[in-house]
């Protein structure tokens, strides 16, 4: 017998910004999942405004089992899909909703609210339609800083004004596979009183930027880095399989992050560039954070 959850539409009205948010049967939001999987939790659709391309955005966000019911603050995850991805990768293809409520029911995890923001780059509101996937050569060549700050100056700000969130730094991590890696290495690196958990899955570390409005963002990294390390985040940890065709950028990464005395985690695993290794990466950074 499947859980259907009710369809509730919210309109909220904050710092500026419109969000609308859908509460969402799971199998009407991800057929691909939702006909043999239910979470113990329950998905919503938020979209928001955006500063910068496209004008809004849109985000998945996983409130745990209980949150309708009671009046407890949880800390937040913000996970982050990679190239050829958005916002429902880690959902369809990771099926990670599965792993948090398994980890949480076994006491492995601490409950916590899970954001999956949408991070490609968008020429426009007629190139993000229906928050496409972008092809692995966009993904890589077309990094301009912008959905990165839509996270960091918009997104983190609205969820802890609709959600019951802890908003300190030591109740709130970021974590990404790939591209989301290396989005997560810039992302805590420019915000240090932001994340206090990164996690950074097989990251593509260096990334080619295309000049734009917000294209700063990824400059002076190794400056921003010994700024953050002032006051290291709780975890600091980069994981990537021994085949990866991006160890190579992340045996250096750790390298000068040793060099430095910046405080950090780094295991090689089996295998490669693949989803069985992220999920596996994620299990264990979930399992750490916010004890």
């Amino acid at each position: 017998m499947k859980h259907v959850i009710p369809a509730v539409t919210f309109i909220a009205f904050m710092c500026g910004s419109c969000a609308m948010t859908r509460l969402y049967p799971l199998n009407e939001a991800f057929p691909e999942i939702g006909t043999y999987y239910n979470p113990k939790g329950s998905i919503e659709e938020l979209f928001y405004k955006t500063e910068a391309r496209p004008g809004y955005r849109r985000a998945i966000v996983y409130l745990p089992e209980g949150y309708r019911d009671n009046d407890v603050s949880y800390p937040v995850l913000y996970l982050l899909h990679g190239a050829n991805g958005n916002e429902t990768s880690w959902i369809t293809k990771g099926m990670i909703l599965r792993e948090i409520d398994r980890l949480i029911m076994r006491g492995e995890m601490e409950k916590a609210i899970v954001v999956f923001p949408n991070m490609n780059q968008y020429d426009n509101e007629k190139d993000f339609a229906k928050s496409r996937q972008k092809n692995v050569p966009e993904s890589f060549f077309e990094p301009d800083g912008s959905a990165e700050r839509s996270l960091t100056d918009i997104l983190v700000s609205l969820i802890d004004s609709k959600y019951r969130t802890i908003p300190e730094k030591k109740m709130r991590a970021i974590a990404g596979l790939s591209m989301g890696g290396m989005q997560a290495i810039h992302i805590s690196a420019s915000f240090p009183d932001m994340f206090g958990y990164v996690g950074m899955f097989s990251p593509f570390v260096t990334p080619f930027v295309k000049k734009g409005e917000y294209s700063d963002f990824y400059k002076n990294i190794r400056r921003k880095l010994k700024k953050q390390f002032e006051e290291p985040p709780e975890i600091y940890w980069i994981m990537i399989g021994k085949m990866d065709f991006f160890r190579p950028h992340t045996d250096g990464f750790s390298q000068y992050l040793k060099e430095k005395g910046y405080r950090h985690k780094y295991d090689v695993s089996k295998g490669g560039h693949e989803w069985y290794n992220w999920v596996e990466y994620c299990n264990r950074f979930m399992k750490e954070i916010f004890r």
